[in-house]
């Protein structure tokens, strides 16, 4: 059965074409949530509420990328969180100690199940990059996650985020400059095209560090 027919029996109430749906879209979805919040609890619960609402408004889809709506009903949800946390402290860059000097070697930095002798690079490198996803602000950081890990086009973003293109690419052009500087903090860990001054986009090093998240069906 292809797309537009599961979500026309979707649309006529039938539970198990939605299910399949969201088999297939659980993943990605979860994902864009957690690069865009940075916490993997909160991305799952952001994720629930926003297929909950895609079941909702179902009847509302009327063609075109089933991936871009779903999209921007999570990005959406993402958003809401976001203002929910607004009030919680944010953790800067570089943590500082006590008394004001910067913490060598972050507590966010090191795996809770080991130590700095025993953890991996890629664990490092996973949490540097998002790190510093964090540290951007929620709109860059939103057309940034769209476009350099889930590969959405200009057209595709501006429909999720409801923005012009002009300022789709604007948006995107200044997040991938601020993270490409500020990852240059933990060059140490970064690919060597990374670390190039000219690399217009980090999408290989970002894509390669996307958690996977299980759902149960509806």
């Amino acid at each position: 059965m292809d797309e537009m027919t599961l979500i026309h029996a979707a649309q006529s109430g039938q539970l198990e074409a939605f299910n399949t749906l969201v088999l297939a879209y659980q993943d990605s979805i979860y994902n864009l949530a957690f690069r865009i919040l940075g916490d993997e609890e909160i991305a799952a619960d952001a994720t629930q509420v926003a297929f909950i609402s895609a079941f909702r408004k179902l009847d509302s889809f009327r063609g075109g990328s089933f991936r871009a709506w779903l999209a921007r009903i999570v990005t959406n949800a993402c958003y809401d969180e976001m203002r929910r946390q607004k009030s919680r402290p944010s953790q800067p860059l570089e943590p500082e100690d006590e008394y004001g000097d910067e913490i060598e070697n972050a507590s966010w930095l090191i795996d809770p199940a080991g130590d700095l002798e025993t953890i991996s690079d890629d664990l490092a490198l996973e949490q540097a990059i998002q790190h510093c996803l964090n540290a951007l602000p929620a709109d860059f950081r939103a057309v940034l996650v769209l476009s350099d890990i889930h590969g959405m086009d200009y057209a595709e973003i501006a429909r999720v985020v409801r923005a012009p293109i002009g300022t789709v690419k604007s948006r995107l052009a200044r997040a991938r400059k601020r993270l490409r500087s500020d990852l240059q903090n933990y060059a140490y860990l970064l690919p060597d095209y990374c670390r190039l001054p000219a690399s217009e986009s980090l999408v290989g090093a970002v894509r390669s560090f996307t958690p996977a998240h299980s759902w149960a069906s509806f």
